[in-house]
């Protein structure tokens, strides 16, 4: 995939950064597993300076500590070691300088690689007396110490401190300056999403909080928001693709492309607009067959398919690992598309009519599609295979001879008194009522709208818990329903004239629907 100008960071750099968080917090024992497992050591301090001054101060101490955390020639290691089990000897520390001799790593390997010379330290440690002269060969201490610190500052690197922490606070601060996170808000560094103030109860929307025009010659034909809550995005007929903020119904200005008035584009209309579940990549989709991946921190085009379909795209949806997308059209089929290829990998036939939704199952091993030709296709997601084929009974007030387009059909999240093994579906019908049916075609709970005048349901979606379900219906209001009880509890008017759909805030109560009117409003509890 084409991609923004990217860094290549080695492994073992990023194993140091732990290595020196370890450090500064008093994790040793972390600190030694991690080094010995991963074969990397930390090799750096945080001031040259000051560890040159201990080893020519003779703070021997200081010094040991320092370059235990440093990978060191074994000379140059070997050299320190003899040197400073020797001053030991002369303050008659004698103990501590055995204690060195035959515990230390460094002092072993001189024993192995140099005999003569490690017996010549031991001697002199033994001795009652010791001679300055010949211990250090005519040479005095400071210069000895001088040439200690030379050898190890060739091999010492310079990281400044809480390198960790910085990278995080700076990433954190790149994310708030281009969007990815808000501003003036506890962040939770480990999922990179802010944290909510409470986990909201799911409830009913009771009001529409804000609106949003667009011009006279446009009209939303999508929404959808980013998995994280941080974006709301509209695919419009006239090409463009806008971030919104949801809570002040305003473009997202955070981000610089759109603060510059360089939009996400499409030639033709905008029909179906998806995440990734990691919400940094955003598939859109065209009336001219076109889907593009965008990268939603720049604004910047990562994949493009010219005809990814023969005609409009009607809807996305990214595989779990986010390596494919799932497409239906107006051409009859649903396909699916690599990413990395940027090739169209398989093709699913079957339908008569246009492809109205196309999603997985929670296990991927299965696509359901919806059409309007009347039918609900189960297919093998390896094969392509048709498994079964469902046509959702009208209600018994319409005809039976009638066919009913299939406005979509959702994979049901986990409900109560059901096994979450089972994949359940939502199928809303070009009817006043959506049904609850299982992948064998058994209808297992139904909910009406109670209108036969307009009250045919155009778009549905669910609460993200699963909770609640929702339909927006002809007469241009919201229904929604209780799936415990498949109760209506609540309707609210959503726009004035042609509702085209809803869409589901990822885990606060609020929905955004949209219009042919040219209004997108923004409904919360």
């Amino acid at each position: 995939m084409a991609s923004v100008t990217s860094a290549t960071v080695d492994s073992a750099d990023i194993v140091r950064l732990i290595l020196q968080f370890c450090k500064e917090n008093s994790l040793f024992r972390t600190l030694q597993c991690l080094q010995e497992e991963s074969r990397v050591s930390l090799n750096a301090v945080d001031s040259l300076d000051a560890l040159l001054s201990d080893v020519n101060k003779g703070h021997w101490d200081t010094v040991l500590q320092a370059v235990s955390y440093l990978s060191l020639p074994p000379n140059v290691l070997q050299d320190l070691y003899s040197q400073v089990v020797l001053e030991l000897a002369e303050l008659r520390e004698v103990e501590t300088a055995h204690h060195l001799l035959r515990e230390t790593a460094p002092m072993n390997a001189l024993k192995q690689a140099n005999p003569e010379r490690y017996l010549r330290v031991e001697a002199l440690v033994k001795k009652h007396h010791f001679d300055a002269a010949e211990a250090y060969e005519g040479m005095s201490k400071e210069k000895i110490r001088a040439n200690l610190a030379q050898s190890i500052s060739k091999h010492v690197q310079v990281a400044p401190p809480s390198r960790l922490l910085a990278l995080v606070g700076q990433a954190m601060k790149w994310q708030q300056h281009v969007g990815l996170l808000p501003k003036n808000a506890r962040i939770d560094v480990f999922r990179g999403v802010a944290k909510d103030a409470e986990v909201e109860a799911e409830m009913c929307p009771t009001m529409v909080a804000r609106t949003v025009k667009f011009g006279a010659k446009s009209h939303p034909e999508c929404v959808t928001f980013s998995p994280d809550g941080q974006f709301c995005v509209s695919g419009s007929v006239d090409g463009m693709v806008e971030v919104w903020d949801h809570q002040t119904g305003t473009l997202r200005k955070d981000l610089q492309y759109q603060d510059e008035g360089s939009f996400m584009m499409h030639d033709k209309a905008v029909i179906a607009v998806a995440f990734n579940k990691e919400s940094e990549l955003l598939a859109t989709g065209s009336q001219d067959g076109q889907i593009k991946v965008w990268r939603i921190a720049t604004g910047q085009c990562a994949r493009r398919y010219e005809k990814a379909h023969s005609e409009g795209i009607t809807c996305i949806t990214w595989a779990k690992d986010s390596s494919q997308l799932l497409t239906g059209s107006f051409d009859f089929t649903a396909r699916v598309h690599g990413i990395k290829s940027g090739k169209t990998l398989k093709e699913f036939r079957g339908h008569k009519s246009y492809v109205n939704s196309a999603v997985y199952t929670k296990d991927n091993a299965r696509v359901v599609t919806a059409s309007s030709d009347s039918h609900v296709i189960v297919f093998d997601a390896k094969t392509t295979e048709m498994i079964n084929t469902i046509t959702p009974p009208p209600p018994s007030h319409c005809s039976s001879i009638m066919d009913y387009s299939v406005n979509c059909a959702l994979i049901a999240p986990k409900i109560p008194g059901y096994s979450e093994h089972e994949d359940l579906i939502f199928v809303c019908t070009r009817t006043n009522t959506i049904l609850l049916m299982n992948l064998a075609g058994q209808v297992l709970k139904s909910f009406c709208s109670g209108k036969r005048d307009k009250g045919d349901f155009v778009a549905m979606t669910t609460s993200p818990k699963g909770e609640w379900l929702y339909g927006v219906a002809e007469d241009n209001t919201l229904y929604c329903f209780s799936v415990a009880s498949g109760a209506l509890e609540q309707t609210l008017k959503v726009a004035e004239k042609e509702v085209i759909g809803i869409a589901h805030h990822p885990s606060r109560n609020v929905m955004a629907g949209f219009a042919g009117d040219g209004s997108m409003v923004f409904l919360k509890a």
